[in-house]
């Protein structure tokens, strides 16, 4: 008699993972997966040598991580209502037509956007996993430090920036639309 699997078609009942808390994925061997989020910066508006001089840093701190990581690159959906409303209220109040101007090819822009394509916020992180709580704090505050060197800012994650992640990569990059059922 052979015996079958029972295969679920819950997500949560074949993703090894207890939990998130802290900014920290806790999974069910006990492995934790954290990181930094690392705030993206357009070096291409600044000096040819201060560009040279930020990937160079960096690389410098790519080259000193001495353990497995993950540079992971997600989109975040963003709302622009308020945006919108803000210019709304700009545009009713402005008196001079040259900048009512403006502001009206601002508002149908971005009207644009949302209507024709997602608008989203692209984040970037590196992750690692680690079972110590006291390495994983050590490294968090290296990683932070070494980007700070490089020119570039960095926090640890969030537990939003980590269901972000998850969301990302479960649903092949596609955003989910129904929210998370509480009991």
């Amino acid at each position: 008699m052979s015996s079958k699997k029972n295969r679920s078609k819950y997500t949560n009942d074949f993703v090894p993972i207890r939990s998130i808390t802290n900014g920290v994925i806790i999974c069910e061997n006990n492995e934790k997966v954290t990181g930094v989020k690392i705030f993206p910066r357009n070096i291409f508006i600044l000096e040819p040598d201060v560009q040279n001089m930020i990937i160079s840093n960096l690389k410098n701190v790519y080259n000193l991580i001495d353990y497995e990581f993950w540079i992971i690159v997600a989109d975040r959906p963003v709302d622009i209502t308020s945006y919108l409303s803000r210019l709304q209220l700009l545009y009713n109040s402005q008196t001079n037509p040259v900048k009512r101007k403006l502001i009206l090819e601002d508002i149908n822009k971005a009207n644009m956007f949302t209507t024709t394509m997602n608008v989203v916020d692209t984040e970037y992180y590196l992750l690692f996993k680690e079972k110590d709580m006291d390495k994983i704090q050590k490294k968090i505050r290296n990683l932070i430090q070494a980007f700070a060197n490089a020119g570039l800012n960095a926090a640890q994650t969030s537990n939003d920036d980590l269901r972000i992640i998850l969301d990302n990569f479960l649903n092949g990059g596609m955003t989910t639309s129904f929210g998370t059922v509480m009991s």
